[in-house]
C-alpha cells in the first residue's frame, strides 16, 4: 500500500526527526522486512554502527547500501527535504536554489545531490511504450539549425516516442543518439517500444525496416522536411521540453550531463496529472532506493571543463 504525505504541513510533521526518516526509508526499501543482499535471510540484528548483521552468513548491512545514498554524509532528513522540495517545483529545481532553501554548505554539493537524484528517476525495468506511438528527432541547444543526419556543432539529437492515449497525451520516452541513422533510430525504439505497437513517423529513411523488427510501421508524410505537423505530440513534447529547458536551467545544460535533464523531464511529463505531489516524492524515493550508488568523483569525472559543473 502506498505510503505518502500529502501537504507540506503533513511532511514536516511526520519527518521532523532522523529517526522517522530511516523508519519510512526501511519500510520502503523492504516492505516485507530486513533481506540480506548476500543470501536473501531475514534473520539479522542492528548493531551499534546501525549495520544489519545477517545472522545466517554474517554480512554486515547499512541501511543505504547499493542505493543512491550509499556513502552520504548528509542526514537522510536533508536528502527528504530536498526531493520534497524538488518534486513540488513545478518546473524543476536548480543546484542553486536547492542549495539556498535548504542550506547545503556549498554549490557542489548541491548540484551532485540533483545530479543524483535525476539518475533516480529513470526506474529500472521500466515499462516500454505500447499501442500508437509517435517517434521523431530534434536537436537540443547550438546556436543554428541541425541538419538531419549530420547533426551540427554545439547540438545535441534527442528521439522523442510520445504514446497516443486517444486524443490525450500517454506517456514518453526521450533519448540522445549520435546521430539520425537507422541503427540509432532503431536502437531506440527497440529499447523503448514494445513490439506489435504501431509507430508512426515521417519519412526520413532512417526508419525503412522497424516493420522487420515486429511494429507496425505507418509513415504519417514521405517529404519528411516539409508538410503539415502530421506528428503533433512528438513535436509539442519538443517545444515543451526546450522550453523548460530555457526557462528552468536558463539553457545552461551542458551536453555532458543533458540525459539527466532528459530523465527529468521524463519524469515529470508522464506524472504531470498526479492529483497528490507528496505521490511524486514517494515514488522518487522509491527508485532511489533502487538506484545504484554513484559518487560525486564519477559525477564529476563526466565535466568538459572547469564549468562544467552547471545546472
Amino acid at each position: 500500500m502506498e505510503d505518502y504525505p500529502i501537504t507540506l504541513l503533513e511532511f514536516e510533521k511526520r519527518f521532523a526527526t532522523e529517526e522517522a526518516c530511516r523508519q519510512y526509508f526501511f519500510k520502503l526499501r523492504w516492505p516485507e522486512g530486513f533481506r540480506c543482499p548476500s543470501c536473501d535471510s531475514q534473520k539479522a540484528w542492528l548493531t551499534e554502527r546501525n549495520l544489519y548483521h545477517c545472522g545466517h552468513c554474517g554480512t554486515q548491512t547499512s541501511l543505504f547500501s547499493g542505493t543512491i545514498f550509499q556513502d552520504t554524509k548528509k542526514p537522510l532528513q536533508q536528502w527528504f527535504n530536498a526531493i520534497w522540495h524538488i518534486t513540488h517545483q513545478k518546473y524543476g529545481a536548480n543546484a542553486l536554489g536547492l542549495q539556498r532553501i535548504l542550506g547545503f554548505g556549498s554549490y557542489r554539493t548541491s548540484w551532485a545531490c540533483l545530479h543524483k537524484l535525476r539518475r533516480a528517476m529513470v526506474r529500472p525495468g521500466r515499462d516500454r511504450l505500447s499501442g500508437i506511438v509517435e517517434v521523431d528527432e530534434t536537436f537540443i541547444g547550438g546556436e543554428k539549425p541541425g541538419k538531419r543526419g549530420r547533426g551540427a556543432a554545439g547540438k545535441e539529437l534527442v528521439v522523442i516516442a510520445a504514446q497516443k492515449d486517444g486524443l490525450k497525451f500517454g506517456r514518453i520516452r526521450l533519448q540522445r543518439v549520435p546521430d539520425a541513422s537507422g541503427n540509432s533510430l532503431k536502437n531506440v525504439i527497440q529499447n523503448n517500444i514494445e513490439p506489435g505497437s504501431i509507430i508512426q513517423t515521417d519519412g526520413w529513411q532512417g526508419y525503412n525496416g522497424i516493420d522487420k523488427l515486429g511494429y507496425i510501421h505507418e509513415v504519417v508524410r514521405t517529404e519528411s522536411d516539409v508538410g503539415d505537423n502530421l506528428l503533433p505530440k512528438a513535436h509539442l513534447v519538443a517545444s515543451l521540453l526546450k522550453r523548460w529547458l530555457l526557462g528552468t536551467y536558463q539553457g545552461a545544460v551542458r551536453p555532458v550531463h543533458l540525459d539527466y535533464y532528459l530523465d527529468e523531464y521524463t519524469f515529470r511529463f508522464n506524472r504531470r496529472t498526479s492529483r497528490f505531489r507528496g505521490k511524486l516524492f514517494y515514488r522518487l524515493l522509491q527508485q532511489a532506493a533502487e538506484t545504484a550508488p554513484v559518487t560525486i568523483k564519477e559525477l564529476h569525472r563526466q565535466k568538459s571543463g572547469p564549468d562544467a559543473i552547471n545546472n
